[in-house]
């Protein structure tokens, strides 16, 4: 199956029924109040006066101060840091831990990776959908303001090097826009990087309803069209939303005529991010949080190796 662009009205879209869009892309099988500061988390560990997050650093307990829906299951968490003037201290392309305790006792670990800017002080936000057996992603939307969550990083992912790579290609679907959002931010935000890194983000959902930081991805193309695109494709359209973008999965004609050639002097890199049956399709899965894994899928097929592809 093959997209086809198209401008979809209300109307239009009414009469249009498919499945969700993760399973069918391929057929490779309140206003907040603000918590108390203090120099010490709740856990009573010391912080750093200017990043909240080191190396080898604690379990941190940090107040939930706002909540933004997103989409009728993922919503938007702002958690306040320690201190005001403090930054996250995390890195491209890093995450964070968050835990709790079961009331049996046991550990729900889950990583996530916040969405706002790196140099942000004071707060951060994570973009979190809902999942009906989620322990973490259950016990996060029951939060109520000023509740707390602990935290524990940077967990990096990815040690990315500035300017290296002329051409960039995230490639993701639903929350896992989250990393690529990270490093596409770092790249556009930083005068240094932004004029010669090309970025072009293919990223997928079930309905346009369904596209996280939608606002931000157009402002974003609008500010950096020289050097940022961004495609959305969907598997079904909604009866009350205009939408501008692709009808279908990200198929492999589409990615072909999309990307550098693999074997491209220039130096190109791509990053992929989504639920399980999209790595299957595209990329293959990790072969565990921190190992690679072999690549295959479609972007082996069109001849792309290990060292130009990164699976989140």
């Amino acid at each position: 199956m093959s997209s086809r662009k198209i401008t979809y009205t209300a109307a239009a879209a009414a009469t249009l029924l498919a499945s969700a869009y993760i399973y069918r892309q391929c057929s490779c099988t309140k206003s907040s109040t603000k918590a108390p500061l203090a120099e010490k988390n709740q856990l009573g560990a010391t912080v750093s006066n200017s990043k909240a997050f080191v190396p080898d650093s604690s379990w941190v307990a940090l107040p939930l101060t706002d909540i933004k829906t997103l989409s009728p299951d993922t919503k938007r968490f702002t958690f306040q840091l320690p201190q005001e003037d403090q930054v996250s201290g995390l890195t491209v392309a890093s995450a964070l831990l968050t835990k709790f305790i079961t009331p049996k006792g046991s550990n729900v670990i889950r990583p996530y990776t916040p969405v706002t800017d790196l140099n942000k002080k004071g707060s951060f936000d994570l973009v979190i959908k809902v999942y009906p057996e989620g322990k973490m992603t259950n016990h996060i939307f029951n939060l109520k303001l000023n509740e707390t969550l602990l935290f524990k990083g940077p967990l990096l992912k990815f040690d990315y090097p500035k300017n290296t790579f002329n051409e960039i290609t995230l490639l993701g679907a639903g929350t896992g826009i989250t990393p690529l959002y990270q490093i596409l931010t770092s790249i556009l935000s930083d005068p240094d990087q932004q004029p010669n890194t090309k970025i072009n983000l293919l990223y997928g959902n079930k309905t346009p309803q369904d596209i996280l930081l939608k606002p931000e991805l157009d402002e974003l193309q609008k500010k950096f069209s020289d050097t940022f695109k961004v495609t959305y494709f969907v598997d079904q359209l909604n009866n009350d939303l205009e939408y501008n973008g692709e009808l279908g999965y990200i198929s492999k004609d589409y990615l072909k005529k999309s990307m550098l050639e693999p074997k491209s002097t220039k130096n190109q890199k791509i990053f992929i991010c989504g639920p399980p049956p999209f790595m299957n399709c595209y990329s293959g899965p990790k072969a565990s949080p921190k190992e690679q894994g072999e690549l295959s899928g479609i972007l082996k097929d069109l001849g792309y190796t290990s060292e130009q592809v990164f699976k989140f």
